[in-house]
């Protein structure tokens, strides 16, 4: 026999089979997307704001989702796994040292501002070219353009170009 929580996993396993949820967290600005029944239509509202509050609980899982309109704050929270949440995107990161964000429905204006979160990038973009000296013939740069493909492939052209230029040096001399 089967517990409760097995069959909550095997829920969870099967509604995300179907939906993509991102990964966010308390203090992001997300805007997700509320299908709203009116009679025999439906459409999509969408719904943006701060995310003040994250619970995980399986199926139960929930995140509430405050912004301010018309000078009032409107609060509203969704069930993770419910059929009326149609998509959600994370606008922006913000930076917080905390889970639960209820603070910031005492503060207006500059006050419940959030900073946000700068990524960090690693790795080395390809597209940008390596600049050689005049020198070097064009064959080599023509074999430079055909190599370089991956990321693996730039150490490898990198180390050629150099090799190149001690070989011009030691001709110079």
């Amino acid at each position: 026999m089967k517990n409760i929580e097995e069959i909550n996993r095997e829920s969870v396993t099967k509604i995300l089979a179907n939906k993509k949820i991102p990964d966010f967290f308390a203090g992001d600005t997300i805007r997700v997307g509320v299908r709203i029944v009116e009679g025999k239509r439906s459409r999509i509202q969408n719904f943006e704001g701060v995310c003040i509050a994250k619970k995980n609980r399986d199926i139960n899982s929930s995140f509430t989702v405050r912004k301010i309109s018309f000078g009032e704050g409107v609060e509203r929270t969704f069930a993770l796994y419910s059929p009326i949440v149609g998509s959600i995107k994370i606008i922006r990161s913000g930076k917080v040292r905390r889970s639960k964000l209820y603070y910031l429905r005492d503060r207006k204006g500059k006050s419940a501002r959030i900073t946000e979160k700068i990524k960090k990038r690693i790795g080395v973009d390809v597209s940008e070219k390596v600049v050689e000296s005049d020198s070097l013939k064009e064959e080599s740069q023509e074999e430079i353009a055909k190599t370089v493909t991956s990321k693996t492939d730039l150490k490898e052209v990198v180390q050629k170009t150099e090799k190149k230029k001690e070989k011009l040096k030691t001709e110079k001399k």
